[in-house]
């Protein structure tokens, strides 16, 4: 690994960039960081003007390139017991410590320390950084960048993901969705529940439904053996409702997520446990409170992703990457929002998904240098000098 590169994630990892928060620090810095390059970057804001995807290009504008896309969020620190500061890049043991070490500043920290070399070799074709806000929360920002990539006259031709794979070339992930429930019931002295709408109750039976389709699913398929596991999953990850144990709960909240293999209907899912709710359950609330019910609220989705082994993006990621044969991811990136507007992609990045979203997140160096030795190789396919 280069010293340049370990500058480079030493200085993103000192930008608290958790996807609650602004992620315009760090963006400015790379665009400042660009310009005295001599490379232009165009800024694509959030409604609020608090965050922004950076687009910027390497090489003429005129012609088909790669996207090399990463996600400048990270998730929360809140509650983890770090041995050191998360946002202050430490390094023990051939490892590189600190929050987006592995997902993914990283892979940014690669693009951005090669960019001097990039410019000098003279790329004839063009190489796209695209680099977003949001993903962590639901692929938000890379939306709005893909609006306005669509209305591009040159579209880039391909599209690397750098999420963390070991550097192994992933052909496919799963989709992920999230919907939350509001489930609004009757208050009352809970001596008398048969005059109540418990909330709490009607929201763990169909919270159960829930539980008894991921099982089938487990049990009865569909299948895709080149998923681990090789099924759709669905998780409960968040319940909250009632005041106190001697009041009737007025109010429950839960939240869930569909994990689908590709070719297995999220809409269908989840129209079925709506169904279950509609007419299971909603009966008995509205025979004691016609104002007892169920409010869906579906957040922002990530489509599900699959690159045929055959696509010219996957012959050269294996090249690029040296690698014989492709793999599967569980977790979902941004790389099924730009396949949706025909841009083939692949995932394939340094670090490993076991060492993201913990304590003590890392990124070893090999893998870092063997991302550095990745983009070399696709420097020798776009660059004109040696």
């Amino acid at each position: 690994m280069t010293l340049e590169s370990r500058d480079m994630l030493r200085r993103l990892i000192g930008f608290d960039t958790t996807s609650r928060d602004s992620n315009l620090a760090l963006i400015h810095f790379v665009r400042d960081y660009l310009a005295d390059l001599g490379v232009v970057s165009r800024l694509v804001h959030d409604e609020t003007g608090n965050k922004a995807n950076l687009y910027a290009t390497l090489g003429p504008v005129d012609r088909p390139g790669v996207i090399l896309s990463g996600h400048t969020d990270v998730v929360p620190v809140d509650g983890q017991a770090w041995d050191t500061d998360p946002f202050h890049m430490s390094e023990s043991g051939g490892r590189l410590y600190g929050r987006g070490t592995c997902d993914m500043k990283g892979f940014i920290a690669i693009c951005l320390a090669l960019t001097p070399e990039i410019l000098r070799r003279g790329p004839q074709a063009p190489l796209h950084f695209a680099f977003s806000y949001d993903e962590e929360v639901g692929c938000i920002g890379v939306r709005r960048l893909i609006q306005v990539l669509a209305g591009f006259d040159v579209k880039p031709h391909s599209c690397i993901v750098g999420e963390p794979t070991g550097m192994q070339v992933a052909r496919a992930h799963k989709s992920a969705n999230r919907t939350q429930c509001h489930v609004h019931g009757l208050e009352g002295h809970s001596s008398l529940a048969h005059q109540g709408v418990n909330a709490i109750e009607a929201a763990a039976e169909v919270i159960a439904y829930i539980k008894a389709m991921s099982r089938r699913f487990r049990d009865e398929g569909p299948f895709d053996p080149a998923f681990e596991p090789p099924y759709t999953t669905i998780n409960t990850g968040l319940i909250e409702g009632g005041t106190a144990t001697n009041i009737i709960a007025q109010d429950c909240d839960f939240t869930f997520g569909v994990r689908c293999i590709p070719g297995h209907d999220h809409a269908r899912i989840l129209a079925e446990i709506q169904l279950y709710a509609e007419q299971r359950v909603l009966p008995e609330m509205r025979a004691v409170s016609r104002r007892a019910g169920f409010e869906w609220t579906e957040h922002p989705g990530v489509t599900a992703f699959v690159t045929p082994e055959e696509s010219e993006v996957i012959t050269l990621a294996k090249r690029l990457a040296l690698a014989n044969s492709t793999v599967t991811v569980p977790y979902a990136t941004e790389a099924g929002l730009f396949a949706g507007i025909g841009i083939p992609t692949v995932v394939c990045g340094p670090g490993h998904i076991e060492q993201a979203h913990k304590p003590n997140e890392f990124v070893a160096l090999d893998q870092m240098a063997e991302g550095e030795a990745f983009l070399r190789r696709l420097m020798d396919r776009v660059c004109a000098r040696a």
